[in-house]
């Protein structure tokens, strides 16, 4: 358990740390350090403690129950996920309706992945680590909106091919996941029994 406390750490801290550093002029630590060096501790870093963070989770198997969810729950869980590959997708795409309503559909994504996870999973590790992402996700929208980056302005061009394209890029690599990759990555079926 102590690795993946640690790679959570690491992992959060490093990018807390960039989404609320200091931005005046002389005190930006990007600015001091130069884009590059600033860029390449900020990745090394960041799969340090993400490698940290998957290999602690594998090794805090079994791990206590802290609660034990309905089944029922485990079936809202594959809805969220649905939407939250879509809106995963439309992060990456021409801004269509999804990107311009939700201003920032990675984080949202990342908060829905976070909290339809921990509807369904009540052992300590994932709680943990799906209640972390959630709290990451919580705590870097209000550094994005404190910042002033709003995503997407009202003006903003729409390209409904953003849309289509989250629709079907999303709902495709849901049902990758879904069907065939899930219990390869992570070693447990998402189809719940």
């Amino acid at each position: 358990m102590m690795y993946l406390v640690l790679g959570l750490v690491i992992f959060f801290g490093t990018h807390l740390f960039s989404a609320y550093r200091s931005r005046e002029p002389g005190k930006d630590l990007r600015v001091k350090m130069g884009e590059g060096p600033y860029m390449g501790l900020y990745s090394l870093l960041s799969l340090a403690g993400f490698a940290l963070i998957i290999w602690g989770y594998g090794a805090a198997r079994p791990a206590p129950i802290l609660y034990t969810p309905p089944v029922f729950l485990a079936h809202i869980n594959l809805l969220l996920m649905a939407f939250a590959m879509i809106f995963l997708a439309a992060a990456y795409l021409p801004t269509g309706h999804i990107k311009k309503a939700v201003k920032h559909p990675m984080l949202l994504a990342v908060k829905v992945w976070a909290f339809g996870h921990l509807l369904a999973n009540g052992e300590l590790n994932s709680v943990l680590l799906f209640g972390s992402f959630l709290a990451y996700g919580v705590l870097d929208r209000i550094a994005v909106k404190k910042r002033g980056d709003n995503g997407p302005g009202p003006d903003a061009a729409v390209n409904v091919v953003g849309d289509v394209g989250a629709v079907v890029v999303g709902l495709g690599a849901y049902a990758v996941l879904l069907l065939w990759l899930h219990p390869i990555a992570f070693g447990v079926a998402a189809l719940p029994v």
